[in-house]
This record gives structure tokens, sequence and C-alpha cells, in this order.
């Protein structure tokens, strides 16, 4: 078996075959830190996270690299609205948007370099771009020049018209070319910035990925990933910025797969503050568990449009609990935790088919109960390496469940009243029994009946 993705650069899916295979190396486009995330932002690194876990079960030495963007006009807009500093800001929300993640399961990158730590790198590419006639200075600003790299609209495919209608640029006086895009502009005081032989100023938001991902990844490397939003501008102006200088100017010489995950919708429209309709995950984390929001992130394919709703999030909560009522009831399994069956990896590898994997494991607790011993073990197995994978199943599932916790208030009136429950039950008044079910209802507690004896929890 082996890892196949879609690449975005051929436009196919491609068996995955790494430049060093020793040592696997990935890029993503992490966040711009002025607010909290949303839910869009949080399908990029739960995907990547999803990527990393699978390439670890295919690749001795796997080293992921997501920045952040802690220097931009969002920012600086919103030092202005709020008088806090830049870097209180930046700060603030960078520790925000690692707890979110961590909180849906995603691992922190091995390195998650900031974008002001490499401004020096960034003004010697420049002065690399000028040398080479593929940038110029006008008017303080220097510019990338489109049409000096003939495989600019390579990624994204677009042609001449689509890359300046596309190009989020403004149009200016000053440009050679309509789709010429910023590597450095001025920086008036008040406003941050730098010194460099163009000037005080800042860099433009598409050098610094192209700065960050070589300095720490080197190149060319295996995987450059993001949301399907950056294919173009940002993803396509990297690849020109890199390659224009390097010997093929191809492509692959920047990396060789580029990896890029669909949008979310929220109830079939696109998040915007104009709707109101905008989720953050800060907000969504106090709502609902983690695992939770994992799973319904991870329920369509990555490459496909999300739709997310209420409804969604309600199904893969029950789904998830079903997964750990099974697992309860194989507690006393012995499991291997090795990976799991062929049939379930081979999905994994099939370009990350979260949808099949996630049938798979419900096909293997549909047979939990009927199954033979060596079969249990094998479920169990599949489900707990499975979900270790999906980033899934990795709590206690009593405590999940919430049985049986001996630190809820008038725990001990509780077993009490279920004694005397299961006493009523043995001698066939029933209701007595059904009147302890209601009493316990009534407080709050939900019981259940398994054949290891009666369980109970607080209602949900």
């Amino acid at each position: 078996m082996s890892l196949q993705l879609q690449n975005t650069l051929s436009g196919k899916k491609e068996f995955f075959k790494p430049v060093n295979p020793d040592h696997v190396r990935i890029y993503a486009c992490g966040p711009t830190v002025y607010n909290f995330a949303h839910i869009g932002n949080a399908r990029m690194a739960v995907v990547n996270d999803l990527l990393v876990r699978v390439l670890k079960t295919q690749f001795k030495q796997v080293t992921y690299v997501s920045n952040i963007t802690d220097i931009d006009d969002k920012i600086i807009e919103a030092s202005k609205e709020t008088g806090e500093d830049i870097s209180v800001i930046t700060n603030k929300y960078t520790e925000i948007y690692n707890n979110d993640m961590s909180a849906l399961g995603v691992n922190l990158p091995d390195i998650q370099p900031r974008a002001t730590d490499h401004i020096k790198e960034m003004i010697e590419l420049i002065k690399r771009l000028i040398d080479e006639n593929k940038a110029y200075e006008k008017e303080g600003h220097v510019l990338f020049h489109v049409p000096s790299f003939d495989n600019y609209g390579i990624l994204s495919k677009r042609n001449r018209d689509e890359q300046i209608a596309g190009s989020r640029v403004e149009v200016a006086p000053f440009k050679k070319d309509p789709a010429d895009f910023i590597l450095w502009k001025p920086s008036p005081s008040p406003l941050p910035g730098w010194d460099s032989p163009w000037g005080f100023g800042r860099p433009g938001w598409h050098l610094e990925c192209s700065v960050m991902s070589e300095k720490s990844l080197g190149l060319p490397f295996d995987i450059h990933s993001g949301g399907i939003d950056l294919v173009f501008p940002h993803h396509e102006n990297e690849i020109a910025q890199t390659c224009s200088i390097s010997e093929n100017k191809d492509p692959k010489d920047f990396a060789t797969y580029w990896f890029h995950n669909g949008f979310v919708n929220v109830e079939g429209e696109k998040m915007s503050k104009s709707i109101g309709n905008i989720k953050l995950v800060h907000d969504l984390n106090k709502k609902y568990k983690g695992e939770v929001l994992r799973l319904t992130l991870l329920s369509a394919h990555y490459k496909q449009p999300l739709n997310w709703t209420e409804e969604i999030i309600e199904q893969n909560s029950k789904m998830i609990d079903r997964l750990y009522r099974v697992l309860l009831e194989l507690s006393d399994v012995e499991a291997d935790l090795k990976l799991p069956s062929d049939s379930i990896m081979e999905s994994f590898l099939d370009d990350l088919n979260t949808p099949k994997v996630i049938a798979k494991l419900n096909e293997e607790a549909n047979d939990a109960s009927s199954a033979s011993d060596e079969r249990k073990k094998e479920i169990k197995n599949n489900l707990l390496s499975a979900g270790k994978i999906l980033g899934i199943l990795e709590d206690d599932p009593g405590n999940w469940l919430g049985y049986n916790q001996k630190d809820t208030e008038n725990a001990e009136e509780i077993e009490r009243l279920i004694n005397e429950r299961n006493e009523a039950r043995r001698s066939k008044n029933f209701n007595l029994a059904d009147t302890i079910r209601d009493t316990l209802k009534d407080k709050g507690i939900e019981i259940e009946d398994t054949n290891k004896g009666t369980i109970w929890r607080k209602s949900r």
C-alpha cells in the first residue's frame, strides 16, 4: 500500500514519493493572528494534522512547519482600533489559536516560524529578485514583475485575464503590469516597519512563506499546503518568487506536491461578516467536545466543501458516543494497538478518504456485539488505532460517556438508589424499580443496565 494525494499542481491524484524517503517535509500556511480563528481555519489545521499522522505511519521522520503571520494590514488595523501594541495582539491571538486547535486534537507544528523574525531573509530575497530582473522598485515600492516568470498561472490554471481579475492587488500607476504584486511597501511613521535599501517599510504578504519555508525545510521540500482560497494568488505568487531564481524555473524546485482543502460553508452559505454566520472555534469549543468538532471537520472528504450545520454536529456527536459505547463494552478485551486493518489503512492512504474510514469504523461497531473473542480483539484494535490517526477515541470510554463519576455530588446516594432498584428488580417489584429510575432521572442521572451491571452518568 502506498499513499496517494491529490496534487493541485498536476490536477491529478498521484502516488506520494518524497524527495528524501528518510525525511518527509511539509509546510502549511498558518493564521494571521489578529482575531479568533473560524472553523474554516480549523479545517486546514485538522486536515494537515491528519496528513502528518498518516505520513508518520509510513515514514520514519516527518517535519511539519506552519507559520504565524504577525505583520499584516489587518493586524495594524486591529492595533488602531484597540489601542493595543501589535506584539500584544499577535502574542495573544497566537496563544489562543494554538489552544483552540489543541482542543481539536491538533498537535503543534514541529516549527512555527513568525514572519517578523525573518525580515532580513525577506530583504535578501527581494535583492536577488531585483538582480535577476524579476522585480523592480518604484516610488518606494518593490514589485514582482509577473510577465518575467513564464510559469505564472501553472498552479491555479488561470489565464492572463483571470490572473489580473483575481490578483487582489491594487491598481497603481507605478506598476509595469496590472498583475504585478508587492514585495515591499512604504510604512510611514507611526506604522510599524523596518529599514531596507528601498526605505522604511514592511514586506508583502506573499513574500513571507517563500522565505520561511525555505529556511525551515530547505528546497525542494515535499508538500506545500493550505486552504483552497490560497491557490491564487498566494501560492501562485510564492511559486513565482521562489522559482524565478531557481535553476530550472520549475514549481517542483519549490515543492513537489501542492495540497489544498475545501471551504467550510455554514448552513449552505459562505461564511461572511455581512451575513453574520462566521463560526469561531473559540466559541464552538465552549459548546462541544473537541473530538466531536474534529470528527465533524473530517466527516467530508478534505477536498470537498463541508456544510457546517447543527444537524451534522449532532450526527457526529451521536456517532462518537456510539463508538465509545462499543469500546466500553470491549473494556476487558486486550488490543495490540498496531495499525488498523489493511482495508482501513487503504482508505487512509487513498488521498485521506476519511468518509470511507468512518464508514468502516461504523461497520466494525456493528459487528462488536456478536463477534468472537478474536474478532472483538480485532475490532477494538481497529477502533483505537484508526481513532489515533483520526485524532478521536483518545479518551477513556467511561469518562467520555460520563459514567460512574465518583466525584459527583450525592454519588453515595445515587449508588444506594441504584442498589435498591437492582434489589427491586431481583424481587420482581418492577413498579418500585421504575419509580427509582424516575427519581434518578429527576436528579439528572441516566442509568443503563449492561451485562457488567448498572452504570450511570449525569444527563448531558
